[in-house]
C-alpha cells in the first residue's frame, strides 16, 4: 500500500476473536484507524505488542485498533493458539484472523509487526514495519487524533 491509499475492506472468509465481524463502514467514518499486523511465532511481535496494547489505551476513544493475525506457517494458523497469544499478551481489541491471507495480500503486507495508520476517511497515512519506528507512528497518531478533533 502507498501513503494515502484507501484501506481495504475486511475479507468475509476471516475468522474475528474479541469483536463481532467488522466491515470496512463499520471502522471509517468514527476516528482514526491502526492495523497492527503480527504473528504468533514472531519474536518481535511479543515485544511490540504491548506497545500497541497502550497506545489502544493511551487513545481510548479516539483511536481503534485492530489486530490482524498473519500466519507465518502451518502451526501459526491453530485459531487456538492465536486465542492463547492474544490472552497471554493482553490483546482484548479486535483480531482479524487472516489465514488465508487476503488482507494480508490487499495491503501488501510483507512483515510482521507490521503497522498501517489510516485518518477518518480511511486513508493510509502513515506504515512501517519492524521493531522500530514506534516513536513516529505514535507523533502520527497524535496529529491525526489533534486534526480530527
Amino acid at each position: 500500500m502507498r501513503l494515502k491509499d484507501q484501506m481495504p475492506e475486511f475479507d468475509r472468509s476471516g475468522k474475528w476473536l474479541n469483536s463481532k465481524r467488522l466491515s470496512h463502514n463499520d471502522v471509517i467514518g468514527n476516528k482514526p484507524v491502526l492495523i497492527y499486523f503480527w504473528s504468533v511465532s514472531c519474536e518481535t511481535c511479543k515485544k511490540s505488542t504491548p506497545k500497541v496494547n497502550k497506545l489502544y489505551d493511551t487513545y481510548d476513544d479516539q483511536l481503534a485498533v485492530i489486530t490482524v493475525h498473519m500466519p507465518r506457517s502451518e502451526r501459526d494458523k491453530d485459531l487456538s493458539e492465536v486465542r492463547s497469544a492474544a490472552q497471554v499478551h493482553n490483546i482484548f481489541h479486535p483480531i482479524f484472523v487472516d489465514n488465508e491471507h487476503t488482507l494480508t495480500n490487499q495491503f501488501n503486507n510483507r512483515y510482521v509487526p507490521g503497522y498501517y495508520l489510516f485518518d477518518t476517511n480511511g486513508k493510509l497515512r502513515h506504515r512501517h514495519s519492524g521493531s522500530g519506528g514506534l516513536q513516529m507512528l505514535q507523533k502520527r497518531i497524535n496529529r491525526i487524533v489533534n486534526q480530527s478533533e
